[in-house]
């Protein structure tokens, strides 16, 4: 059987998915994997198209190998578990951080493209190598073998240059400095579904909420991007499992002047130490927050949601208005009562939740009552599906 593989790496863990070809539209993978702790102890974790798990072992790596050679160790255990399926694998497609301005669609890699990528990492320096790095191994191992690199950033590249713009010195902008926005794929793919739920009104102003670990949102006018909330960076915007969202930037002076943080403290502050987790003191998980009776907990949750309503309203300015909200994502998908607490500030514009929908979980569904001026729904993401479907037409092509 033909099949495509799918890689999202980053700089402690490697996932991926297996779709066999011809690709069908919307498909599931048939297999889904993931290492995580790549620099410590790894582990190697396989689920078949039922999500049973088929696969679960440690990963052990030389003492004293560099996280380079672990990295390497890792895509030679996914490689390895590939050769004993009976399958022909004709390319891969790659999660790729940031296209900059250049790259606005998905492309074929070669060393010239490779070379223009690398180029990239100072824009996304927590991100970009560490993606780019199992495309190396591969050219090396397999050169023939068609690799496609799809960008959390080409589908914002809708966006006006007004609504990318920063107001800092031009000279910094020159450099690349502006809003690029992220999540690309999850927006692609969502936008793709939305007319089945939405019908004419998806081509209006909607807003699509990627609520998750990493969180962000997007205003859409006939489909196409016209703003977001993360920015130069995936830390702006939401607050999230872990990163700050939007924040003063007076508040890293002030941890640089009164309690010297260097810029290996602030990352840390700014994408790890923040967050639900930062705020709860307890957990990045909304799911164990949920759970938690403890007060830290609540305050936490409301102000995820507070932030999300105000964003929205942003956004919904950026659009020229508000047709509907599309919940996605982890958060987004599962969490009901976030969704309606979040839905709730946005009342006064004629949205009105249907509480038996919005009881249901990781479902595509309406969640707003018949009649509501403004339509709510759910929609599952299918990242890996939409790079594999990009994969696809540029091997074909």
């Amino acid at each position: 059987m033909k099949a495509l593989l799918v890689v999202n790496a980053g700089s402690s863990s490697l996932k991926f998915a297996l779709f066999g070809l011809p690709l069908i539209e919307g498909a599931q993978s048939l297999f889904r994997g993931q290492i995580d702790g790549i620099g410590a102890d790894a582990q190697f974790k396989l689920r078949d198209a039922n999500d049973a798990v088929c696969l679960d072992q440690r990963i052990s790596a030389p003492a004293g190998s560099s996280l380079e050679e672990q990295h390497q160790i890792s895509l030679d255990a996914v490689l390895a578990w590939l050769g004993t399926q009976d399958i022909e694998l004709v390319g891969v497609g790659h999660r790729v951080v940031h296209g900059g301005s250049e790259f606005s669609a998905p492309v074929r890699l070669d060393a010239e493209v490779l070379a223009k990528l690398d180029a990239l990492c100072a824009l996304a320096p927590l991100h970009q190598s560490h993606n780019l790095r199992p495309v190396k191994a591969l050219m090396k191992r397999f050169p023939t073998l068609p690799q496609v690199a799809c960008f959390d950033t080409a589908f914002h590249r809708t966006q006006s240059p007004l609504a990318e713009a920063f107001a800092i010195p031009r000279a910094i902008s020159a450099e690349g400095v502006k809003r690029y926005g992220f999540h690309g794929s999850s927006y692609e793919y969502v936008s793709r579904e939305m007319p089945k739920l939405l019908g004419d009104k998806a081509k209006g102003a909607v807003v699509i909420a990627h609520l998750g670990n990493g969180a962000s949102m997007a205003a859409l006018r006939d489909g196409k991007s016209i703003g977001t909330t993360m920015g130069f960076t995936a830390v702006d915007g939401l607050m999230m499992g872990t990163r700050t969202g939007a924040l003063d930037p007076g508040v890293l002076l002030y941890l640089i002047d009164q309690h010297g943080y260097d810029s290996k403290k602030l990352t840390n502050f700014l994408y790890k130490e923040s967050g639900l987790l930062g705020v709860s003191g307890i957990s990045q998980d909304m799911r164990t927050l949920e759970a938690s009776d403890a007060p830290e907990a609540k305050e936490a949750i409301d102000l995820f949601c507070y932030r999300a309503a105000r964003e929205i309203g942003s956004l919904a300015v950026a659009a020229g208005g508000l047709d509907a909200v599309v919940f996605t994502g982890g958060i987004g998908e599962n969490a009901c009562n976030v969704r309606a607490r979040i839905l709730g500030y946005l009342a006064w514009l004629g949205l009105e939740v249907d509480a038996e929908a919005n009881s249901q979980r990781g479902k595509a569904m309406l969640i707003s009552k018949p009649g509501s001026r403004v339509l709510a729904a759910v929609l599952p993401t299918n990242e890996e599906w939409m790079i594999a479907h990009h994969t696809v037409l540029k091997i074909d092509a």
